[in-house]
């Protein structure tokens, strides 16, 4: 659920700066991927920044709690269970 969580916040959050800063007036081609604009303010900066952040927030959170900490607990359930039976 975790992993859930933060692929839908990170992933809504990253929709809509992408949306905002990202995506040519036209809407024809590359929408949330076109390279974004020169900020104009701080705030823009600051968002422009936070594209990414949310991104990689969503693609590693989900990845983390779908793979990797199920993974561990499998590989350390799996050793333990090789020293009781050793």
């Amino acid at each position: 659920m975790k992993g859930f969580g933060i692929l839908t916040g990170a992933g809504l959050v990253w929709m809509v700066l992408a949306g905002w800063y990202q995506t040519p007036s036209f809407f024809m081609t590359n929408q949330l991927i076109a390279p974004p604009p020169e900020p104009g303010n701080v705030f823009d900066a600051i968002s422009i920044f936070l594209i990414d952040v949310f991104l990689w927030t969503a693609l590693l959170g989900a990845l983390t709690f779908w793979i990797l900490i199920p993974a561990g607990r499998e590989a350390a359930a799996a050793i333990e269970s090789r020293r009781e039976s050793s």
